[in-house]
Formats: C-alpha cells, structure tokens, sequence
C-alpha cells in the first residue's frame, strides 16, 4: 500500500509546484503591464509639465520685462525729483553761506572792540593795583603809628572795642526799634482806618461770620461791666486764656466772640456762659473755667464722633479713630465743615456702591475716614492725606480704604472701584453750590501761619492770632526772655511775618512778659 501512496504525494506536490509556478508567471506578467501603463502615465505627466514650465519661463520672462520698464521709469521720477531736492539744498546752503559770512563779519568787529576793551581794563586794572599797594603800604604804616601810640595791637583793639560795644547796643537797639515803631504808628493810624473803612465796604463777610462769629446773649448789660472788669483785667484774662477776641460793642445784651479756630471759640463760648451764669468773674476762676470747659470739650467730640459711626451705620472702628473723627466737628475746609462733609461723602460712597455692586460698608467706610488726616495735620507735619493714610495703617483698616484715602485727591493712581467711588463723592460734597469759599480757607491759612512763626522763636510759651489777622498776641516766658529783650524779639517776629507772609494793612506784634510767683500753704 506505501508504494501506491507515495506517487499520490508526488502528483499533488506536481500539482501545487505548476500552481505556484503560474501564480509567479501571472505576478511578473500583471507587473510588467503595470509598468508600461505607468511608464506611459509619467510620459504624458512629464509632457505636461515640461509645457508648464516653458509657459511659467515665458510668463515670468514677461514680468520680468514690465518690471524692469516700471523700475526704470520709477528711477527716473525719483532721481529727477533728487535733482530738484538737491538743487533747492543747494540754493539753501548758498543762502547760509552769505549769512554765515554776513556773521563772521560782524562777530569780527564785535571781536576787535572787545579786544580793545580788554587792553583797556587791563591797563585801568594795573594802574587801580598800583594805587591800591600804595594805600596798603599808607595804611600799615598808619597802623604801625596808631599800635605804637595806643600801646595796643590790632586785635587787642578790636576786643576791647566790640567787648564796649556789646555791653551799649543791646539797651541802645531795644530803645531804637521801640522809637521807630511808635512813630510809624502814629503817622500810619489815620491810613489805616481808611484803607481798613474801604476794604469793609468793599467786602461782603456774611459766610465769613458765620464761619469765625460766635454771639453770647446776656441777662442785661450790666454784665458787659462786671465780664470786662476793673481796668479791663477780667476781659484780657478771657483772651490771653483762650485766643478769641471778644467784641463788646453796642449791641444789646450781648457779645460776640471772632476767632479763626472753631475749637477755641467753642471753649470761650462755654466759658463765658458759665461764668455768666455763677456771676463769679475774676482772673482765677476765668482760668479754671476755660480748663475745665476745654476738658468738656473733648468728651463732647468724642461724643459727636460715635453720633457720626452711629448716623453712617458703621462698627468696629477703633476708639481713638473715632474721637479724631468727632474733632473734625470743629474743623473746617473752604468754610465747609469737614464731619459734615465726611458724613456726606460717606452717605454718597454708599449709595453710588450699592449702585455699582461693591462693598457698601467698606465705601461708607472710605467715605467717613477720607479726611481723617484734617483732625491733626495743623499739628503733625504733612499733608492731610499723608497723615490720614498714617493713621488708617496703623489702625489696621483695610488696605482697599487705605488706598481710597491715598488716592481721593488724585495724589496716586486710583486703581479700584472703591478710591474712584471716594473721589467722585468728595468732588460732588465739594463742589455743590455754596459748600466751599475759597477766600475763608486762604485767611485760616494766613492765620495759622502766623502762629506758627510767632511760635518759631525760642523763649515763645504760646501765641494766638486775633482781630481777623490784624494782631498776634505773644506770650513768653520770663526765665527765657528779658524786658530788653522783648522789644528785639518784637521786631525780630515783625520782619520775619514781613518776610514770609502776604496780607493786606498791617499786623500788630503784641509780645507780653509776665511774672508769677504760686507759693502753696500746707
């Protein structure tokens, strides 16, 4: 049976080589028609392509063509336009040449002249040189004769000199100076009153009264006498205790009381009701009343600060930030008074924040605190702002109001919705009809300044300004100044306001020495 299959194992391996051998005929023979057909495709695609290429040479031989005729001509155009530029610079430059020489001519001349001036000072200087040694020679050998005459040298003269010098001028200057201002006094009283007539018919000063007036009604004017006292002492005592001038004039029970500061008009209103009421008026009780009304004063403002939280809706704020808020109530700015025009820029900030989606607590916030600087900038150097950014950092407030209060003058960039709210609240308080006088603002300015120059001088206790300006009453101490002295310091304030301060008419330099002496019995 094995030889019977094995030529069956041949046939079919026969038959799968003659299948095989065919599939191989039929692969060469199927890649060869392939071949050709592509071969013919590329042929036709080379054709093609070489006729594209011959039509992009001619076409770009054509371009080329335009584009050189069109550079030519814009060549043209341009070096003809050259040629004009050049020729008109030329013309320029020939203009400036004959300028230039026209110049040179001049600056010659100019030279010759100042080189004859030089010869000329030249000689005028050797021969003032030559003159000069010989007056130096003169005058040493002047001195040589004086030295040997007085049997002292030069320096020895000169302190024996200013040592008798220094012992005459001081008493000599007081009584100088003392001399000529009684006199500049007496002959400018008369103009005085007629340029000081004039200017108060001339000005209209209702806004200013009621900024720097304050009226005191009396039982009867009998109590005009017993306030102004035996010889005027009780009525001195009043001003030099509080610095507010008391007018007593015609009217009818009553007094009125002129004095730039809110705050010390306030406490010479307290005091003088008081002491209306107890009828005890003399120079010790006057004291003890403005001491105690001046410490009434400051729980009132104190008061007046947690009333301005409350009316604004505001909590947290740290006590002493509010107690300066409550001295913004006698504070004023461009005759507007500042806590009023805070609470009204914080009641603005609030409703425009509302409006705007932000914070409305932090706007009232920024609103109400803007101008806390104004509480202490006449005693903290520095602008407002300044020290109002000063005190909300170191009361922790948050650093978005701190930059509301940076910011509302436009001193830095604003840079959030909450310093633009605070900024266009204070310019709409500002800016409405009858809130700010500007000439009020500039005569507290002038005010205070001449305070503060009064208060520059060494051996000064205290100073007010009173008369609307036209006075400034110094008060010194008597360990520190003596009564020579007190002329020279007099006018040395005088010509230091004359030299710093602008104001019209004149301003009166009272400076008063007193002695006391307080002994108590034990």
């Amino acid at each position: 049976m094995l030889p019977l299959l094995l030529p069956l194992w041949l046939v079919i391996i026969g038959i799968m080589a003659i299948l095989a051998a065919g599939c191989v005929v039929g692969f060469f023979l199927g890649e060869s028609h392939r071949k050709k057909v592509a071969e013919a495709k590329i042929g036709s695609a080379e054709e093609e392509a070489r006729r594209l290429v011959n039509d992009a040479v001619k076409t770009a031989q054509q371009k080329r063509k335009e584009a050189l005729v069109e550079a030519k001509d814009a060549a043209l155009q341009m070096k003809t336009e050259a040629d004009k530029e050049i020729k008109e610079r030329r013309n320029e430059l020939s203009r400036q040449e004959r300028r230039l020489d026209q110049k040179e001519e001049a600056l010659d001349k100019k030279v010759s002249a100042m080189e004859q001036k030089e010869e000329d000072l030249r000689k005028r200087q050797e021969l003032a040189e030559a003159r000069l040694s010989e007056v130096e020679q003169l005058r040493l050998r002047e001195m040589e004769k004086l030295e040997t005459i007085a049997g002292l040298s030069t320096e020895d003269a000169k302190q024996l000199l200013l040592s008798k010098l220094d012992e005459q001028l001081a008493h000599e200057k007081a009584m100088h100076i003392a001399a000529y201002e009684t006199q500049t006094k007496d002959e400018a009283e008369t103009m005085a009153r007629e340029l000081i007539s004039q200017a108060i018919a001339r000005c209209a000063a209702d806004h200013s009264s009621e900024a720097t007036v304050s009226v005191v009604a009396l039982p009867s004017d009998e109590m005009k006498g017993r306030i102004i006292g035996r010889e005027g002492r009780n009525i001195r005592a009043l001003e030099t205790a509080t610095g507010v001038d008391l007018i007593i004039d015609d009217t009818p029970e009553a007094i009125t009381l002129s004095s730039f500061d809110p705050v010390r008009r306030e406490i010479a209103r307290m005091t003088l009701e008081r002491l209306i009421s107890d009828g005890r008026i003399h120079p010790a009780r006057i004291e003890e009343t403005v001491d105690k009304c001046r410490r009434e004063l400051e729980l009132a403002m104190k008061r007046e600060g947690e009333k301005a939280v409350m009316d604004v809706g505001l909590h947290g704020l740290h006590p002493d930030i509010v107690k300066l808020l409550g001295r913004l109530r006698y504070r004023t700015s461009y005759g507007q008074n500042v806590l009023n025009h805070s609470l009204e820029v914080a009641y603005l900030s609030g409703i425009m924040a509302a409006e705007l989606g932000v914070n409305v607590t932090q706007a009232k916030r920024a609103g109400l605190l803007h101008d806390i600087g104004k509480a202490l900038d006449h005693e903290i150097e520095g602008s407002h702002i300044s020290i109002g950014v000063d005190i909300a950092k170191k009361y922790k407030e948050n650093p978005a109001i701190v930059h509301a209060i940076e910011a509302h003058h436009g001193d830095v960039e604003a840079k959030t919705p909450l310093a633009f709210i605070v900024m266009a609240a204070d310019a709409i308080s500002a800016a409405r009809p009858g809130a700010r006088k500007e000439n009020l603002e500039s005569y507290i300015k002038r005010l205070e300044s001449l305070e503060e120059i009064a208060n520059s001088f060494e051996g000064v206790e205290t100073s007010f300004a009173i008369q609307a300006g036209r006075e400034v009453r110094i008060m010194v101490k008597p360990d520190a100044i003596t009564d020579d002295q007190l002329v020279i310091l007099a006018h040395s304030i005088s010509r230091k306001i004359e030299d710093e301060l602008d104001y019209p008419g004149q301003i009166k330099v009272n400076v008063i020495r007193e002695s006391r002496a307080v002994e108590y019995a034990k």
